[in-house]
């Protein structure tokens, strides 16, 4: 299910029975009480998206989509990147970023995912603040992290090996 359709349920389930009464009870029209009903949920099926547009989302940031998490890139100056390792494979971006902002700025997590399954690959990169970058290798190298011994060290850059000299 959504986040839009999760955070609107409620709503819409709300509404659908005000509207239920309305035209069951105070609208003298000769409805069936199952036209009332649908004639409830198609009106609040339109008021329903634009008051939680208006009013903003109703789930709490930690069980809002996270899709977006990566793309977060609002801090601006010298940053570094760390590899983080022996992650639990349920972890995802949101918590592990919340796990590095306790000891700086994280600017980006990016976890990696097995290209055919799609599946978490345990270890991925949290690009921080490079002022905060030693105490967070000091913190949180060798700490338990949801029951997992993490792995946090400078990352490296990628090495190319396909054989050919420079020239």
């Amino acid at each position: 299910m959504s986040p839009m359709l999760r955070a609107s349920l409620p709503y819409t389930l709300a509404l659908a029975f005000l509207s239920f009464v309305v035209f069951t009870f105070l609208i003298t029209l000769p409805l069936s009480a199952g036209w009332a009903f649908v004639a409830g949920v198609l009106s609040c099926g339109i008021l329903v998206p634009i008051l939680v547009d208006v009013k903003g989302p109703a789930l709490p940031p930690e069980q809002a989509d996270n899709s977006n998490v990566a793309a977060d890139t609002s801090f601006e100056g010298e940053t570094t990147t760390l590899y983080v390792g022996n992650l639990p494979y349920r972890a995802n971006e949101e918590t592990v970023k919340a796990l590095f902002a306790k000891y700086g700025t994280v600017a980006n997590v990016r976890l990696m995912k097995d290209r055919q399954t799609g599946r978490r690959r345990g270890f991925g990169f949290v690009e921080v603040a490079a002022a905060d970058a030693n105490k967070m290798i000091s913190k949180l190298n060798d700490a338990e992290f949801q029951e997992r011994t993490l792995k946090v060290r400078e990352a490296r850059e990628r090495q190319d090996d396909d054989g050919s000299a420079a020239e």
